[in-house]
């Protein structure tokens, strides 16, 4: 993983309209502590030298910028969960409507088991940027690998770079296609505990958080 591939990564999420308004932002993990994308930079103009190196304390350890307002959620999640290397944090449009009802994203796919439950649950709601927010994504994000934030958008974690950003996709793509059976009218035939479990046997590694 590189400060080149974040950057490409944090264009393209932005080009998909998953960032509308410079929002969202991205991080890898270093030896320091993580980089992360700035704050208040359209990612169109973003470049490697604006990436700013946050350490474990939230001091600036390299870079010229401020970092994202959203690094306290960062710091949080990388101390709460080793395994993750990458975070992705999205307001994509459908996953984000989802979250403003304070909705969870319930197994009516087998694709839900990337998010290594039955669900995409929903976090309780916190002001961004602050240390309640952190707290409430990491209280959803057990035995998960992403979750909504109510009235905000979307966490999404990886041992890569990629496997983050395919899952914050995946994610909307869920949000988007629930939302619109219920839209529809429809009440969506949920899988049951039995049928999730095959999912995931079938998954194998697949399933777990990459």
């Amino acid at each position: 993983m590189s400060a080149e591939a974040l950057v490409a990564a944090a264009r393209a999420l932005d080009a998909e309209g998953f960032m509308p308004s410079k929002s969202g932002n991205l991080s890898l993990r270093t030896a320091r502590g993580f980089v992360i994308t700035p704050s208040g930079l359209p990612y169109a103009e973003t470049t490697i030298d604006d990436l700013v190196e946050v350490g474990g304390n939230g001091e600036v350890v390299a870079g010229h910028r401020r970092p994202s307002s959203e690094w306290r959620l960062h710091a949080a999640i990388y101390a709460a969960r080793p395994e993750a290397a990458a975070i992705v944090h999205t307001h994509s449009p459908m996953a984000t409507a989802l979250s403003c009802a304070r909705v969870a994203i319930p197994p009516f796919h087998y694709m839900i088991a990337l998010g290594g439950g039955a669900t995409i649950p929903c976090s309780g709601y916190a002001t961004f940027g602050t240390a309640a927010l952190a707290e409430a994504c990491i209280a959803a994000l057990t035995d998960r690998k992403a979750t909504l934030l109510a009235n905000h958008g979307v966490v999404a974690l990886g041992k890569t770079l990629a496997g983050a950003v395919t899952l914050a996709r995946e994610v909307e793509n869920l949000a988007r296609q629930y939302l619109a059976l219920r839209g529809a009218g429809f009440e969506p035939v949920l899988l049951t505990e039995a049928e999730l479990a095959e999912v995931f046997a079938q998954f194998g590694d697949y399933g777990r958080i990459a």
